[in-house]
């Protein structure tokens, strides 16, 4: 079944899957995940996987094979995976943004009401159409410099002000803290979920009077011809001033020299200004899924 899901993920996205289908088969192995499999006919067709962090469950993935796929059996193992973690008494928010989920707005979800639904689209843009891309002015009055793990804070600082009171920190609540953020960071880096992190083609821009980061924006390659944006902001005072073009063209273009020859990334639909940044520098629609966020305020009887 996960053979299967790999190659669904690279025929759909572009996307090699095989790095975090072999780190779901090493915990399954160790019995140090915790999840559903969904068995037909003695075989299992689907699965879905969660953790616990602090105060939040997450859904990391639920599968269920194309030729087996009903949204009745996909919503079963959803119902599944909430039951559980809304059963533990310290767990007050569940995330999830299940990019095989084939949901659709008319569709009744587990626990309705507790659910935020977060339409979100992932995006891309031949490597082609980058190498038109021209350097903005934001490029003649900040530092920009390849990423170090000694900018880490200083970058979770700035994903914090930069998500402060924004839809992205109410699909992600890691991004509304600088210590949450430093745990996105990690992750990014450490672990294959978003592609493998990828040093080269990503940046911090440093404030020229300060030298203290400013925007950043993070990349990683989900295959060896394909990069990925992971991350990209900038500080509010900066909005608007063209840094994030700059830094997202520096990514891109860096992306391209390391032979890509496409480029992805995720958006939340209602970021409308990121939206129309990505939609002008050239990037097109290939995949929507939602974000869903499930919190209460009290433990369910």
């Amino acid at each position: 079944m996960l053979e299967k899901e790999v190659e669904e993920w690279l025929r759909r996205l572009d996307w090699d899957f095989g790095p975090s289908a072999e780190l779901i088969r090493r915990f399954v192995a160790m019995e140090a995940l915790s999840g559903y499999a969904l068995i037909a006919g003695g075989a299992v067709i689907g699965y879905t996987y969660f953790v616990n962090e602090d105060r939040k469950g997450l859904i990391g993935d639920l599968y269920i094979r194309e030729d087996r796929r009903t949204a009745a059996e996909e919503m079963r193992l959803l119902r599944a995976a909430l039951e559980e973690l809304l059963a533990t008494p310290y767990v007050e928010r569940v995330e999830s943004q299940l990019m095989m989920l084939g949901w659709h707005a008319r569709q009744a979800l587990p626990y309705s009401e507790l659910v935020q639904v977060y339409g979100r689209d992932f995006l891309a843009i031949e490597a082609g159409r980058i190498a038109s891309l021209k350097p903005g002015r934001a490029a003649r009055k900040v530092l920009i410099e390849n990423w170090s793990a000694g900018r880490q804070e200083e970058a979770a600082e700035v994903i914090a002000q930069a998500y402060k009171a924004h839809v992205d920190g109410n699909v992600n609540d890691q991004y509304r803290s600088s210590r949450g953020a430093c745990r996105f960071i990690s992750n990014v880096v450490q672990y294959p979920g978003c592609g493998v992190f990828f040093q080269p083609a990503s940046f911090v821009a440093l404030d020229a009077w300060t030298g203290r980061a400013c925007g950043v924006s993070l990349t990683s390659l989900l295959s060896p011809r394909v990069g990925h944006i992971t991350q990209i902001c900038v500080q509010p005072r900066l909005k608007g001033k063209g840094l994030g073009y700059e830094l997202l063209r520096r990514s891109l273009a860096a992306l391209a020299e390391a032979g890509c020859r496409n480029v992805s990334l995720t958006v939340t639909a209602a970021n409308v200004e990121a939206v129309r940044l990505y939609e002008r520098v050239g990037f097109e629609k290939v995949h929507s899924f939602p974000a869903l966020v499930w919190e209460r305020g009290t433990r369910l009887s």
